[in-house]
């Protein structure tokens, strides 16, 4: 079988693609010039190991000799794994925006040879339906299009140009006050389903970052429609298909309203932010359903997302055996084989009847309960899933990417790190620490951080959102285990993103160093997108760090951070969820002290207190009697009460009466 130029990478997406009869190529200064040299347009086509679309258009036409034979006649084909090179995909992914057209994977973009685009779309058919045109077709007219009418192509160069240029910039304005972000989240409240929870109708995603924000406004200015919302939606998920009820984890999103029929890739962030929101929501109700969703899911991930050496994998693929979902449904026959007299239950509990929920099979799930189900039916249950899940082990996996990319490793490790606390779990923080280590010993070079490792290999210099992904773990894991390494780390990145991705015009920083690659344009933004933005993060970040180090110069940074993006609050919030929950924790910090050894039984109940409470401002910090804060902390020069471990609560300059009962404590949080 040939090989095409993408064998020698190491994304296993790209390698699902080195043996297509397609020339494709990695994007990169050798592409380019191919394109330049034989006057040819470029086709990119951008997406990801586990996007079933992705598959469909690789069989029906990456692998048919007949289409790729045009592709190799008429273009430079350039293939680029959207998770290993976020910065071109952001770029041409809103390329795609503004020639009117809904984005989605695989990215189909026709480029001049520069680099510039002029057309796109997204799956193309290999003949024309589904009421889009078929893909020879649409190759035919690119080419005739390059070769007959240059001038419109340089028109539509042109006009994107300028649009593109704009991604470069912000909107400053001013202040960004509490009421502000309290009117957005309820605002945003108004688009949830108030039945099934989410946003809107199908497809249906979990969008954490606006459920962060929702769940932050209810604590801070007790608005229970906004609790009540946020719970709904976690609910709902937790008990409906899109969540893995044998093995854990949740997918990407539903294809439904109600939950049901999940896209069922998994991602590795959406796992993190979710489980971020479900031990929140547990510390707020106590709700057994949250808890288990956590330790479910973490499960999940330490049983099947860690590479060697401990880092976590990036994705689950949608497909096994060339069909989505087939690893993961079931039919009424294959419960009653495998789990006999137990089966009847197990069908009433887990909506599995002989005709099936979803293509003549069933997506297991819990959202419609015929009837409460005692103690002894849920032990069985729950030795009927562990069954299930033993059968289902015995099928043909899907696929497992593997890469490990620093950005969703410091989520996860935030998250897993966090939970391990409020649970009373130290091997989850043990496991958050091996993969934070991994990524500190694998994934640094002369002291910069990268974005991808895979097979031994380091590639792509890091982008903002991987600093502020493991600048915001780094900060959980110092409070967490109160090691100064932790500190030094995040201290560090952040001097780096100051150094390389700072812009000292406009303020903010940009997505990519001022050293990599020269893209058509240096893209900086404050979006969210399935991730929360990584300047959003850093004005917590920054926050965080002003409040355990008391140095004003985060803080000033954090303010024209917050100043560079202000003007796009009144003109589109929906996409700024993280940026302002980033500016919430910079104005509401709650600090928390606790003078005394960390190991004395009394710092320990004490912190028991602190990690029952959902404080999402929170900031700890643990220091001996002998140890000073600096000198700017509202607690410095607070020692203890009685010669005992002493809690202080902090907001603004004002802190509590000192605090030596873990009721105390409790009562004053």
């Amino acid at each position: 079988m040939t090989e095409n130029r993408l064998a020698g990478e190491t994304s296993p997406y790209l390698l699902q693609h080195a043996h297509n009869p397609v020339d494709w190529n990695p994007w990169g200064p050798d592409a380019l010039a191919s394109a330049k040299s034989q006057n040819k347009p470029i086709l990119l086509s951008i997406g990801y190991a586990a996007c079933h679309w992705c598959h469909v258009m690789a069989h029906e036409s990456f692998e048919n000799d007949g289409i790729a034979a045009v592709m190799n006649e008429l273009f430079v084909n350039i293939k680029v794994d959207r998770e290993e090179r976020p910065d071109l995909d952001a770029i041409y992914m809103h390329s795609l925006a503004l020639l009117g057209q809904r984005g989605g994977w695989p990215l189909t973009m026709f480029l001049t040879p520069d680099g510039e685009p002029f057309w796109g779309g997204t799956y193309f058919p290999p003949e024309s339906r589904y009421g889009r045109p078929g893909f020879p077709d649409v190759l035919r007219t690119i080419h005739e299009y390059w070769r007959d009418k240059p001038d419109d192509i340089a028109q539509n160069v042109a006009t994107l140009r300028g649009a593109i240029a704009n991604m470069a910039t912000s909107k400053a304005g001013g202040e960004v006050s509490l009421d502000v972000i309290e009117r957005a989240a309820q605002r945003l409240a108004q688009e949830f389903d108030k039945v099934n929870g989410g946003i809107g109708p199908a497809p249906k995603f979990p969008n954490p970052s606006i459920l962060e924000l929702l769940w932050r406004t209810y604590k801070r200015r007790g608005h229970i429609d906004l609790r009540n919302t946020v719970l709904l939606t976690l609910e709902k998920m937790c008990q409906g298909g899109i969540y893995d009820h044998l093995g854990g984890g949740f997918a990407r999103y539903s294809v439904d309203a109600v939950w049901l029929a999940p896209h069922f890739e998994k991602m590795l962030y959406d796992n993190a932010q979710l489980i971020d929101l479900l031990t929140w929501a547990w510390q707020e109700t106590g709700n057994p359903l949250f808890a288990a969703r956590v330790r479910e899911t973490i499960d999940w991930t330490n049983r099947e997302m860690v590479t060697d050496g401990g880092g976590f994998a990036a994705t689950l693929d949608a497909d096994s055996e060339g069909e989505e979902g087939k690893f993961y449904v079931w039919t009424a026959a294959q419960t009653d084989m495998v789990l006999g007299a137990d089966a009847a239950l197990f069908k009433e509990a887990y909506d599995v009847n002989p005709a099936g929920n979803w293509e003549g099979k069933t997506i297991l799930n819990r959202s419609n309960p015929a009837r409460p189900f005692t103690d002894w039916e849920e032990e069985t249950l729950a030795t009927c899933r562990k069954l299930l899940l033993a059968e289902r082990d015995k099928r043909i996996r899907p696929g497992w990417d593997d890469k490990v990319l620093a950005d969703w490793n410091g989520l996860m490790i935030a998250a897993m790190a966090e939970a391990g606390a409020v649970f009373d779990r130290p091997d989850w923080v043990a496991t958050a620490r091996t993969a934070y280590g991994f990524v500190r010993e694998h994934m640094v070079r002369h002291g910069r951080l990268f974005h991808s490792f895979r097979n031994g290999l380091l590639k792509h210099v890091g982008t903002l959102d991987d600093y502020a992904g493991m600048i915001s773990a780094s900060l959980v894991l110092s409070e967490i285990t109160g090691e100064a390494g932790y500190l030094e780390d995040a201290e560090n990145w952040t001097a780096l993103l100051d150094k390389h991705y700072w812009d000292e015009v406009g303020g903010g920083y940009f997505f990519t160093a001022d050293d990599a690659e020269a893209l058509i344009v240096r893209t900086k933004n404050a979006s969210d997108h399935a991730t929360p933005s990584g300047n959003g993060l850093m004005v917590a970040a920054l926050a965080r760090l002003y409040f355990m180090t008391g140095i004003d110069s985060y803080r000033t940074k954090a303010d024209i951070l917050v100043t560079a993006f202000s003007g796009e609050v009144s003109e589109n919030f929906f996409p700024l969820a993280a940026f302002m929950n980033g500016i919430e924790t910079l104005q509401c910090g709650q600090q928390l002290v606790i003078v005394g050894d960390r190991q004395d039984p009394k710092s320990q109940d004490l912190l028991r207190a602190v990690f029952a409470s959902s404080l999402p401002n929170r900031i700890l910090t643990i220091i001996a009697q002998d140890d000073d804060l600096p000198a700017a902390h509202p607690a410095s020069g607070k020692t203890q009460k009685g010669g005992v471990p002493t809690a202080y609560v902090c907001v603004g300059a004002t802190c509590s009466l000192p605090l030596t009962e873990r009721s105390d404590l409790s009562e004053a949080l």
